[in-house]
């Protein structure tokens, strides 16, 4: 290392495991930018030297401009939970105004921003939350109708509220347990967009055969360059309007990263996108 290098802290990663692996060090080297790396007030969907750090490296095509009137705090809820959710309901989805949008599991990042999207572009919002906490937050950030997915019949509430119309397009956070339900909850022509999942499930085919409805998967990173520049210009309208208001949750000391993963894994709760603290 060369003499009078700056150096930060860091997490660093040497095993595979669960979150106990990763290790705090505070030698590491600060990295330097090159060209087209970028040392502007930003926010990123990727980082090339690893973003639990005090110093992080971007590609210039991976980073967007942060308004002023957006902390640094909101710009680390920007990236991956809201491109994930635009592309969930404008590219997968293909959305139109006057359409129902469920957001199964709406409390935390990708589902909130899928409530302020879909309710910025016209849709009528439903979300679901498993705690108070949770299902007022939905309610603060675009849904016109929360519902508590603990609830043993609350199925039968969503499908009382939206009747015979339906429901359009179903925005799904864990398939391997709603993904049934969702099918009996579609419209004619309704489309669920699976963001995510933690293991198999059995579904009927024939519930998608009636009414010709679709399952379709979600993967950030299948966003192509274009892609990504379309969607930046979309949101960052949204930052400057007013309707993308990053919602940040628990908050952690890059000291109490492996407990940030732990509660990660383990609480169904949460609410918001929960941020690593590096002052």
């Amino acid at each position: 290392m060369a003499t009078g290098q700056k150096l930060m802290r860091a997490i660093r990663v040497f095993e595979f495991g669960g979150p106990e692996v990763l290790k705090l060090q505070s030698d590491i080297a600060v990295p330097i930018p090159k060209d087209h790396q970028k040392g502007d007030r930003v926010f990123t969907t990727s980082t090339i030297s690893g973003g639990s750090a005090e110093y992080a490296l971007a590609a210039d095509d991976s980073v967007y401009t942060l308004p002023e009137k957006l902390d640094f705090q909101q710009g680390a809820a920007i990236g991956i939970p809201y491109f994930t959710a635009y592309r969930a309901l404008l590219h997968s989805a293909r959305v139109k105004a006057g359409e129902s949008v469920l957001v199964h599991g709406a409390s935390r990042g990708v589902g909130l921003a899928a409530c302020q999207i879909a309710r910025a572009y016209g849709l009528k919002v439903l979300g679901t939350a498993s705690t108070e906490e949770g299902q007022n937050i939905v309610w603060q950030n675009g849904a016109h109708e929360v519902f508590s997915h603990r609830e043993l019949n609350y199925i039968d509430k969503i499908k009382k509220s939206v009747g015979e119309k339906e429901i359009d397009v179903i925005i799904e956070m864990l398939a391997n347990v709603n993904l049934s339900n969702d099918l009996n909850l579609l419209s004619y022509g309704g489309r669920v967009i699976i963001v995510g999942s933690r293991g198999p499930i059995e579904i009927n085919p024939q519930d998608t055969m009636a009414k010709e409805s679709s399952i379709t998967g979600v993967a950030f990173y299948s966003s192509t360059k274009e892609e990504f520049r379309q969607f930046a210009a979309a949101l960052q309208d949204g930052m400057e309007i007013g309707w993308l208001r990053p919602v940040t949750g628990s908050r952690y000391s890059l000291e109490k990263v492996a407990q940030a993963h732990e509660n990660i894994i383990h609480n169904s709760g949460a609410s918001g996108k929960m941020i690593l603290l590096l002052e």
